[in-house]
C-alpha cells in the first residue's frame, strides 16, 4: 500500500472518529486561510536550524493529503530559503543547502520559521515575505526572530520554556504567554518549541482543509497528541 492509500483510509475512519468530538477551535472570525489547490510552504534556514522544529513541521505538510477518492492530492509544496546556497549546519551535525536563496525564492503561502541563528538579510526577507503570505509561525526560538523583525506587536507569543525569561527581557512591550503549546493569532502563530511545531502545523492544514485531513496526517504519523485541537 503507497502513502496516499494509507492517508485515503485513514481519512475515512477518522471522520468518523471525530464524529463526536469537540469542534477545532479555529480563528475564522479574525482571518480565514484562502482556499488554495497548492499551499507553498518556505522554511526558513539559518546557522543552527533546530533539526526537530524544521523536519518535524515539514513531515506533516508533506504527509498531508486533501480531497476524497479520485481527488485526492497533496497540496502543500515544500521548499527550504536562506540568504544564500551555501551549505549550513543545522543541529546534531546535519548539514544541508536550501533550495533557493531570498532573491530566488517564490512567494509562500505559509512561512515556517525554526530555532536558527539569524541576520539582518533574513529579518528582512521576513518582513517581505510575511506581508503576502497567508501566516507566518514560528517554533522554539524562532519566535525571536519574528520579534526581531517587528511581527509580533500586538500578538500574544509563546517560546520554548527555557527562553521565557530572556524573551521577556528582549521584548518587554510584547504579550508572553508562558506555558500554551501554540498560539494561534489568524496570520502569526508561535509554538513553544520541538514537538509542538507538529501540533502547531497539523493546527494549521485543519484550518487550510479540515479537522478531518490533520487527523488523517496524524493517524498516518503514530502521532497521539491532540493539542493540535485546540487554539
Amino acid at each position: 500500500m503507497n502513502r496516499r492509500d494509507l492517508i485515503k483510509g485513514s481519512l475515512g475512519g477518522a471522520a468518523l472518529a471525530l464524529a463526536g468530538s469537540r469542534a477545532l477551535a479555529l480563528v475564522q472570525d479574525r482571518f480565514a486561510l484562502p482556499a488554495r489547490e497548492t499551499v507553498r510552504v518556505a522554511f526558513l534556514l539559518g546557522e543552527g536550524t533546530n533539526m526537530i522544529d524544521t523536519a518535524g513541521p515539514w513531515e506533516v505538510f508533506q504527509d498531508s493529503h486533501a480531497g476524497s477518492g479520485s481527488e485526492m492530492r497533496m497540496p502543500f509544496e515544500l521548499f527550504t530559503v536562506a540568504p544564500d546556497l551555501e551549505e549550513r549546519r543545522m543541529t546534531g551535525g546535519f548539514h544541508t543547502r536550501a533550495h533557493f536563496s531570498f532573491a530566488a525564492a517564490p512567494q509562500p503561502h505559509v512561512i515556517v520559521v525554526p530555532a536558527h541563528r539569524g541576520s539582518e538579510a533574513s529579518l528582512a526577507w521576513l518582513r517581505e515575505a510575511s506581508r503576502g503570505a497567508d501566516i507566518t509561525l514560528s517554533v522554539c526560538t524562532g519566535a525571536f526572530q519574528l520579534a526581531r523583525a517587528g511581527l509580533l506587536e500586538g500578538y500574544p507569543v509563546t517560546t520554548h520554556h527555557d527562553f521565557w525569561d530572556s524573551f521577556a527581557r528582549e521584548f518587554p512591550g510584547l504579550d508572553l504567554r508562558r506555558g500554551p503549546r501554540f498560539i494561534d493569532s489568524g496570520r502569526i502563530a508561535t509554538a513553544g518549541g520541538l514537538t509542538s511545531g507538529i501540533d502547531l502545523a497539523l493546527h494549521v492544514v485543519s484550518r487550510y482543509f479540515g479537522v478531518a485531513a490533520a487527523a488523517a496526517t496524524a493517524t498516518y504519523m503514530e502521532y497521539s497528541s491532540e493539542a493540535w485541537r485546540a487554539s
